[in-house]
């Protein structure tokens, strides 16, 4: 039998976390940094909890103009201080399952060493936390040698080249905004483990749990669209245990 954790970044102030929270297995909830506060915080966390969602902590630079996308360069013992802080911020409101970054630390410790050493280290030190990142990268690798829970993430709206990392957002086709297409790569990558990058070549890829964004303007259709395909492809959606 088929299982995948659909997980989602929320309390962003998308707007959409009401209608998505039911749709999803795990939120990804915005601690201070690129985003989020304690009003905010406070009631993602209680959605979550009406409705049966892994809580975790999406921890990003502390830049909200421009919402943690800008990649900033900073010491592995300034980034490990980072995330454990916003990890602490989040604990204050209920017990944290999962830590995934956001944004430009997400994708710098998917291809840093010293990046993805620094986040893992944190998360170790958190105990007993399961780490989301990037399918095969850097991050994946250093936080097993760090002996933490890892899950892959792969996305739906999102391509890949032929080295398995994600087509940057700058380039031309880096999203795929076609809902079919989406959703056609979700169920290969789950149930064949393979993806088609951009250059045609096939792509093996391992994927625990899959990113459902919540800020575009369709984001509750397809995240209900994606259920009711997996579900039909019998594959059951539900969150990651530790």
């Amino acid at each position: 039998m088929l299982f995948i954790d659909l997980n989602c970044d929320l309390g962003e102030g998308a707007g959409r976390d009401a209608a998505l929270m039911p749709l999803v297995t795990s939120a990804n909830i915005a601690c201070g940094g690129h985003a989020g506060d304690e009003i905010s915080m406070r009631a993602t966390v209680a959605l979550a909890q009406r409705h049966g969602v892994a809580v975790g902590a999406h921890p990003g630079f502390n830049d909200r103009a421009n919402f943690g996308r800008k990649e900033w360069k900073l010491s592995p013992a300034v980034i490990y201080q980072l995330v454990t802080e916003q990890v602490a911020t989040l604990a204050r409101f209920a017990p944290v399952r999962h830590v995934k970054p956001h944004g430009a630390l997400y994708n710098l410790a998917a291809r840093d060493p010293e990046v993805a050493g620094a986040i893992a280290s944190a998360v170790a030190g958190a105990g007993g936390l399961i780490l989301y990142a990037l399918a095969g990268s850097e991050l994946v690798r250093a936080g097993r040698r760090q002996g933490v829970r890892v899950a892959e993430e792969v996305f739906a709206d999102r391509t890949y080249r032929s080295d398995g990392s994600l087509t940057p957002r700058h380039e031309p086709n880096a999203l795929i905004t076609d809902e079919a297409v989406a959703v056609a790569q979700v169920l290969r990558m789950v149930r064949e483990g393979t993806v088609q990058a951009t250059d045609g070549t096939e792509v093996p890829i391992v994927a625990d749990t899959v990113c459902v964004h919540g800020d575009g303007v369709q984001a509750v259709e397809f995240a209900r669209r994606l259920r009711e395909e997996l579900a039909a492809a019998g594959v059951t959606v539900r969150a990651l245990t530790r």
